[in-house]
């Protein structure tokens, strides 16, 4: 794999922290600024909402720009959100950090994807995803439980201001290994647009959305399922955690391996699988042992779902990915939002703290459900050839 997907796997590093340490840190930022929890958890809120709206907003904005100048303006942007949570004097102003830090969020990975793949051969396109990738795996593993003891022991500014550092290391990084790579002849935005147009890229999306809400319906309410219902002490919430990211990291692997050998069998078999254990988790929760299996298979299987849905997206946008690889990174964190509001409905309706498992075993059986759907017209209907697609630049054919 090229060097460059290193500098993409730190970006993706810093990314990945950001943006789940703060779930550790909520205790000590609202005892500083004397906010209730429910209220500090609008900066996890603010931030998914920011992927969502900063996805295809920047990324519009990136077709004007080479996509190597992009990913160095996106990291830019990180640093001076997370710098802004850093100093912020008041609640207002960390909220607004979090947001402007979220922005880069899904264009990075988005444009970051296009990159990814256009940098190695094609039989090798869901690997190099997966590898940019690893760097959020990781973060999992490394730096949220590092950056909340950081923030537990030194203080929650000192985590932001680490991860706004390792912001500028990713973006130096893409300056010094990534190769240039002008925006692609003819690339406009009404031809990014007619991508959507694809039933299939609308249905990959649709995909993202439900399976990994599955994951989050049941990972945001870890903590009281764990402590409430396993029997675990709060103390092993953090380590619980480490092992979901472990399972991502892996995961993430087996979705890179085989992603590009059987690209719609993984899917049904991760959709499948995850539908499961969701469901067996509810029972699971009882048992410690078995609990901590269940969340290392849902991160496990929940990840595994990444690469090839990403790659799916990228085949089935054809000759204008950009917008839709973007855009289908803030289908994952509405994924999140839709999974962990509708897994607080059935708690606070008095279903219990197991409850949200049911919730992310249906969303996970309707992926499933739409990837057979998706094969089906696939399989009736072959797919348009790039000149076949409006608005999309014709590539000359390619001599061997």
């Amino acid at each position: 794999m090229p060097l460059a997907l290193l500098a993409l796997a730190v970006g993706a590093f810093g990314i990945g922290t950001t943006e789940f340490v703060i779930m550790g840190l909520l205790p000590e930022i609202a005892a500083e600024y004397d906010v209730t929890i429910p209220t500090a958890g609008l900066l996890v809120t603010g931030y998914a909402l920011g992927v969502v709206i900063g996805a295809p907003v920047l990324t519009v904005f990136g077709n004007k720009v080479s996509r190597k100048r992009m990913l160095m303006l996106l990291m830019g942007l990180f640093v001076v959100g997370n710098l802004v949570s850093a100093l912020a004097p008041d609640f207002g102003l960390m909220l607004t950090g979090r947001v402007v830090a979220s922005l880069a969020h899904g264009s990075f990975f988005g444009i970051g994807s296009v990159v990814a793949a256009d940098l190695v051969a094609p039989d090798r396109k869901a690997g190099a995803i997966a590898t940019m990738f690893t760097g959020l795996t990781v973060a999992n593993i490394v730096g949220v439980p590092l950056g909340t003891f950081i923030g537990q022991a030194v203080g929650w500014r000192t985590t932001f201001a680490i991860v706004a550092a390792l912001g500028v290391v990713g973006l130096l990084g893409i300056a010094k290994l990534v190769p240039a790579m002008p925006r692609p002849e003819g690339a406009r935005l009404r031809g990014e647009l007619t991508a959507f147009r694809n039933p299939q890229v609308l249905l990959a999306m649709a995909m993202t959305v439900l399976g990994f809400g599955g994951v989050f319906a049941a990972i945001t309410y870890i903590a009281p399922m764990m402590t409430r219902v396993a029997g675990y002490s709060e103390g092993a919430v953090t380590w619980l955690l480490v092992l979901f990211g472990i399972g991502m990291f892996l995961g993430n692997l087996l979705g890179g391996r085989y992603a590009d050998r059987a690209l719609m069998p993984l899917l049904y078999a991760t959709l499948g699988g995850l539908a499961i254990v969701l469901a067996l988790f509810t029972v699971a929760a009882h048992n410690k042992v078995l609990a901590a299996l269940a969340v290392l298979l849902v991160g496990a299987l929940g990840f595994a779902t990444v690469p090839p849905l990403q790659k799916r997206v990228l085949d089935q946008a054809h000759g204008a990915p950009t917008l839709a690889s973007a855009v289908n990174i803030g289908a994952f964190n509405l994924g999140n939002a839709l999974a962990a509001w509708l897994g607080g409905l059935v708690i606070a309706a008095g279903f219990g703290y197991t409850a949200p498992n049911w919730v992310g075993a249906v969303l996970a059986a309707a992926a499933l459900g739409l990837a057979l759907w998706s094969a089906a017209l696939e399989r009736r209907a072959p797919a348009a050839t790039p000149a076949e697609v409006p608005g999309t630049p014709v590539r000359p054919p390619v001599h061997h």
